[in-house]
């Protein structure tokens, strides 16, 4: 369907340097390939979503990136965020098979890996899985207790499970439809243990009957995501040839010697672990888009529900010009709109460490970190504010066949896997703290606070791609009288700069407090910082967002789609101030009027975006026949007049 033009304009903004791609999959993709029917059983759920993907991948969508075949790792990216736009079951297959399954042999596996299998990944005719979690052992990867032993006698590996709680476990594909696993465990040469390695191991013939010594099982019908298939496998001494160990960062040789260009055991673990980063910045785009979508969906029945008369037995009142529902939708829509800017900026430093190919350690260690930040930040965002869009469209949000309740029960899952929330704050909180020139993965948390002596200072506070205009912005703030302070950007940043700062700092402080104590006091000492150590990651993260909207702001060239942008971001900006007012007063960065002055703000700006509410859903991207919502009626965008002058030049 058609849309206005200042919706394809901020639409075209906000796709960013992939606008090309994404319009592409928009025009060839329909509904009938992406959007689920809510009332699916299980078992139809997981046919329909093998089914959905088989057929993608046959039209070439959704598996771009691998070695020796056309488009980028950032266009593979481009690609998961479309198919969260349809279906969360669908994307999240595509993500088990082509994601991680496929990306574990494209960037742990070696050419004979890659010749081998990809061609046959890539079609689905081998279809996998992703065992890394035990049942005992989640986010605690380098303790897992599968072993993978090398048999010298045989040249093979010996892949065992050594009792029930060590069984691979939430495993997508594992349940139903995998034919192989990449499996990871301790490998095990000439009785030493070189830690973490990943191994492929085939788990079902082409009947999709378990295999001699593996046995899978079913976890059944989930809170979500029910078109995917996860189980557990279990591995009764199973052995494959030596070659099937995906061994880039190391393996046993030809001679029966381990070998790897990595000598730490920790080093190897974190950077094999590195490589898959590309997961967790998928999950935040995906769980972004699902968020749109509940948006879009929102917002347009606000546009069109009316409730109570006005004064004076009038017409009855449009829900979105109600002030309360304005401020449960529009800040959300300015944080999609900076949201998609921050996933923006970091695909685009994904791929520069991977064309990098390892030459840049600093470049990917800051990758990791703010993947981690993205992932926390939007996957909490998407399960809070789906929520309140369902709440949004009353009675009717709860519908199943409105569309909101499904994007509900699948989104709520991402705050857990490929890292759990908590765990990744702690992850990030850790790289601000910690010396880059040490792999943070070395450091238990006794060791993070003898290095925090060795902290780098500013350089935590190193900026996005968008420094040069950040100086030039926060030195005008500085010029500018109190009276207009608030809707200055350089404002707007030094406010979130010095939260993180003043965070850090003071987390610093306590590290190197408990630095000193005793080893078998560690844990008990810093155990009480872990909630400044979240504040500490959620204030970086809120200020990296607000940096990539404003360089996304600048590379937007249409003057109109800008100014509007500019407004977004103030929304942005401000509701996040808002959100942190008592961390504002608490340290005194602001006073009891100027936080009343902030909190008008924000009302005031709803009020100016409402008349841009549709075009500014709409500029979220998702196909109005991809919202999958019954009450919606349908818009007759061609008839539509921007209320302001406008020349598109998107």
């Amino acid at each position: 369907m058609m849309i206005t033009p200042t919706g394809q304009g901020l639409k075209a903004a906000l796709d960013g340097p992939h606008h090309e791609t994404k319009e592409m999959l928009r025009n060839e993709l329909g509904a009938a390939d992406l959007v689920r029917d809510p009332a699916m059983a299980m078992d139809e759920a997981r046919e329909w979503a093998l089914d959905r993907l088989v057929a993608l991948a046959d039209r070439g969508f959704g598996v771009v990136g691998f070695p020796g075949h056309e488009g980028t790792v950032a266009e593979s990216v481009a690609h998961f965020e479309m198919l969260a736009m349809g279906d969360l079951s669908l994307n999240i297959k595509s993500g088990v098979q082509h994601g991680l399954f496929g990306g574990a042999v494209s960037n742990l596996g070696n050419g004979w890996h890659h010749t081998t299998f990809i061609d046959d990944i890539i079609s689905c005719r081998l279809t996998g899985c992703f065992a890394m979690t035990e049942l005992g052992h989640g986010s605690d990867v380098q303790s897992v207790e599968t072993t993978i032993t090398y048999v010298a006698e045989t040249d093979e590996y010996e892949v065992h499970t050594p009792h029930p709680q060590a069984r691979k476990a939430y495993i997508g594909n594992a349940a139903k439809h995998g034919k192989m696993a990449v499996v990871f465990g301790q490998l095990l040469v000439d009785g030493e243990n070189h830690g973490v390695h990943a191994v492929l191991v085939p788990i079902r013939d082409e009947e999709l009957n378990d295999l001699p010594g593996i046995t899978t099982g079913d976890h059944g019908h989930k809170g979500g995501l029910l078109g995917v298939d996860n189980g557990t496998i279990a591995f009764e001494h199973v052995r494959v040839p030596r070659r099937m160990l995906l061994d880039r960062y190391g393996g046993v040789d030809d001679e029966g010697r381990y070998r790897s260009p990595i000598e730490s055991k920790n080093a190897r673990f974190f950077t094999m672990l590195g490589t898959l980063v590309r997961g967790r910045i998928c999950v935040a785009g995906g769980a972004a888009m699902a968020t749109r979508k509940a948006l879009s969906i929102a917002v347009r029945y606000g546009l069109q529900r009316t409730q109570f008369r006005k004064p004076g037995l009038g017409e009855e009142v449009t829900l979105l010009d109600y002030q309360t529902h304005q401020r449960k939708l529009m800040p959300n829509v300015a944080r999609a709109y900076a949201y998609g800017f921050a996933i923006n900026e970091v695909t685009r430093h994904l791929q520069r460490v991977h064309d990098a190919q390892g030459s840049e350690p600093a470049a990917a260690r800051e990758l990791e970190t703010r993947a981690a930040g993205l992932k926390v930040l939007l996957t909490r965002w998407a399960n809070d504010t789906i929520q309140v869009a369902r709440e949004s469209c009353g009675g009717a949000g709860y519908m199943s066949e409105n569309g909101i309740t499904l994007l509900r029960q699948d989104a709520d899952v991402f705050a857990t896997f490929e890292g759990d929330n908590t765990v990744l704050m702690q992850l990030v909180a850790k790289a601000l703290l910690l010396d880059y020139k040490k792999t943070w993965g070395d450091m238990d948390l006794r060791g993070t606070a003898q290095a925090t002596a060795k902290m780098l200072g500013g350089q935590f506070m190193e900026r996005t791609a968008a420094g040069a205009t950040i100086k030039r912005l926060v030195a005008g703030a500085k010029l500018k009288p109190e009276s207009e302070k608030l809707r200055a950007r350089g404002w707007h940043i030094e406010m979130l700069e010095e939260r993180e700062r003043h965070v850090v700092e003071g987390l610093a402080r306590r590290m190197r407090a408990v630095a000193k104590v005793p080893k078998d006091e560690a844990f008990a000492a810093v155990n009480p910082l872990q909630e400044h150590m979240l504040e500490a990651a959620r204030a970086h993260t809120d200020r990296i967002v607000l940096e990539a909207f404003v360089e996304g702001i600048s590379e937007t060239q249409d003057d109109y789609i800008r100014s509007i942008l500019i407004k977004v971001c103030d929304l942005y900006a401000l509701a996040t101030i808002e959100e942190n007012r008592a961390w504002y007063l608490e340290h005194n960065r602001m006073d009891s009027a100027r936080s009343k002055a902030v909190r008008e703000a924000v009302d005031q700006l709803c009020l100016e975006l409402r008349d841009k509410a549709l075009e500014l859903v709409e500029g979220l991207g998702i196909p109005e026949e991809w919202l999958n919502s019954a009450m919606l009626e349908p818009s007759d965008t061609a008839a539509l007049v921007d209320a302001e002058p406008h020349r598109l030049s998107a």
